[in-house]
């Protein structure tokens, strides 16, 4: 829902054409290798991959201020632990895109599959589609915009960031939640141990007006946004609180 609204990578392409990797001519190796080499102050910030045709560990480890746009879908880990570059899959993204990822961006154009953006420290993963069970587990910081729905067990033990979600969300929603905010349009299946609606302050607004502007997400409002965050009951054991564990 809403997919078609979601931008592409925020970022000034230079007016030159880009560097060009095709990998039915050149190794998955080859390509990882050549963005590890870049060196600082490099001009070519414009890269673009061909035929893709699912591969895995895709522009993993990118470290440099560059645009990657892939052109087709990907599989495991494509953009995994990603500094600073800004990578667009045209395509859907198989498991743990965006997985560790420290900062930059990524938009996948389709739909993603599990644990989208797993333990991600910062940036900003934008889904156009769906994303399927655990997207943000663990998150630490990352900010994860989905256009579609997500799974079962999404943002589980969530620790910070945002998670913010246009769609329904599957069960167990934010289980063994910590400080992470979660952003749900829809509606979720079921809450998980510890997750609870919480009040939409005027700050909570803020920061998903300008979550949502980043996305490039033009047509909703904040205020059609229910908030889910840590009930802080499962910080510290409690014998009163034991069925919950």
């Amino acid at each position: 829902m809403h997919a078609s609204n979601l931008a592409t990578a925020p970022v000034t392409k230079v007016n030159y054409a880009p560097k060009v990797f095709d990998l039915s001519k050149i190794t998955l190796r080859e390509f990882n290798q050549a963005l590890h080499d870049i060196t600082d102050g490099a001009t070519e910030t414009n890269w673009e991959v061909l035929n893709p045709k699912g591969s895995h560990a895709v522009a993993v480890g990118a470290e440099h201020a560059i645009s990657i746009d892939v052109q087709g879908s990907v599989g495991y880990y494509c953009g995994g632990m990603n500094q600073n570059s800004t990578i667009t899959i045209h395509g859907s993204a198989g498991p743990g895109v965006g997985e560790n990822m420290m900062s930059g961006a990524i938009f996948v154009k389709g739909d993603a599959s599990q644990y989208a953006g797993a333990t991600g420290r910062g940036g900003m993963l934008v889904i156009d589609g769906n994303a399927s069970s655990r997207c943000g587990i663990s998150m630490k910081g990352i900010d994860i915009v989905v256009g579609g729905n997500v799974g079962h067990m999404s943002a589980f033990m969530a620790q910070s960031g945002n998670l913010v979600v246009l769609g329904d969300a599957g069960d167990a929603f934010g289980d063994s939640i910590y400080e992470a905010r979660l952003f749900l349009r829809g509606e979720a299946k079921s809450l998980g141990a510890d997750c609870i609606e919480k009040e939409m302050r005027p700050e909570h607004i803020e920061i998903l007006k300008d979550l949502l502007a980043r996305a490039g997400i033009t047509d909703v409002k904040p205020e059609e946004f229910k908030r889910y965050g840590s009930a802080r009951t499962l910080y510290n054991f409690n014998i009163d609180n034991a069925d919950a564990y």
